[in-house]
Order: C-alpha cells, then structure tokens, then sequence
C-alpha cells in the first residue's frame, strides 16, 4: 500500500484503522480478528453477505451491534433453512426488534440465499466462485468504496437474482472476507503495519 500513515495510536499501544469505535469492544474485535481476514468457509462467506445487504444504507456498526439478533433470527445462518423460509418467516422477521425490520431486505436475503446455493451447485463451492475474480490473490488496497472487480462482481451477482449487492455493498464485502486487504497504512493489521508498531 502507498500513502501516508492514517491509522490512529490506541491506549493499548496499536495504531488501528481511523473507522475502528474505540468505544465499542465488539467493533474493535472485529476489526482485529475478522475484518480483512481472507475467508474461505461458504457459512462464513454467506453470514457475511447476509449482514452486508442489511447494511446499505446503515452504518456497519449498527449491523454488528445486531449480529447475534440476525444469527437467532436467520437460523445461525444456516443456507439450507434460509433457503426455505417462507412468507410465514417473512412475516415473523418482520416483528423481530433484534435484527433490521426491512421488508425488502428480508426477502432480498432469502432470494441471496438460494442464488448463493445455486452458484455453489454451479462453483462447487462460493468460494471458488468468488475468490475466482481475483485469481484467488488477496488484493491490498484501501481508500476506496467501488473498483472494477466490485463493479463486475455486483453486475454478475445481479444478473443472477441477486438483491441489494451494488459495487459499494460489495466492495465493502470484498473487504470484509479478505479478498480486499484495506487496512489502513500504519494499522496493525495492514500490510507492514506489524513492522511499524512491533507486534
């Protein structure tokens, strides 16, 4: 990565990336030890384009402040069961003050889900399908909100059935299953952050 350093210095000695809420435990968790991490478990890849569709429009924080709401509410996030959810479910979801109570985004999450399944069939795995967009390499950039890999991902995803996955969506969940590296220069976790701060 170029640039200068825009990682903050933390009580506990490590610079971390500027958006991370030092107030929030749960938000500081998951910046060190999910965010950016390349993931390639399908349950995994699937909870988290789940909570990212939920999050257009909202602040990230809001989604992981609700995330043990949405995993009660969508089965654990199970693909299979989120695959057979009915207007019943919808309609229970709906009443649900623990998770975002959007319609849209709802049945937007269960159509996911079984357009998820579907590339699976086809891929073998999600995995296969989307860490094939970048030859399976971890791509280190940070300052962005769309690229061209978002861009054609989205369109492709869309072109499938897909809701609520427009590039920005998208990029935000390429970065959030690794397959984006943003970590911010000087951060912790960014490329040669462990050099500059010691850990």
């Amino acid at each position: 990565m170029k640039g200068t350093e825009t990682a903050m210095r933390w009580p506990d000695g490590k610079r971390r990336c500027i958006w991370a809420n030092p107030r929030n435990a749960r938000y500081i968790r998951y910046h060190d030890e999910e965010w950016g991490r390349p993931v390639h478990d399908d349950g995994k890849l699937f909870e988290l384009l789940l909570l990212e569709c939920f999050q257009a429009g909202l602040s990230w924080e809001c989604i992981l402040n609700k995330r043990e709401g949405f995993r009660r509410a969508f089965a654990a996030f199970d693909l299979a069961a989120v695959c057979a959810f009915t207007a019943a479910d919808v309609e229970r979801l709906m009443q649900d003050a623990s998770i975002i109570r959007h319609r849209r985004k709802i049945e937007a999450a269960i159509k996911n889900a079984r357009v998820f399944r579907a590339i699976q069939q086809e891929f073998g795995s999600f995995a296969r399908y989307l860490w094939q967009w970048t030859e399976g390499q971890v791509v280190q950039e940070y300052g962005r909100t769309t690229s061209p890999i978002s861009d054609a991902l989205a369109r492709d995803l869309k072109q499938r059935g897909m809701k609520f996955v427009g590039s920005t969506t998208i990029y935000s969940y390429l970065q959030a299953v690794g397959v984006i590296d943003a970590h911010e220069p000087g951060c912790f976790l960014s490329a040669g952050g462990a050099a500059q701060t010691g850990k």
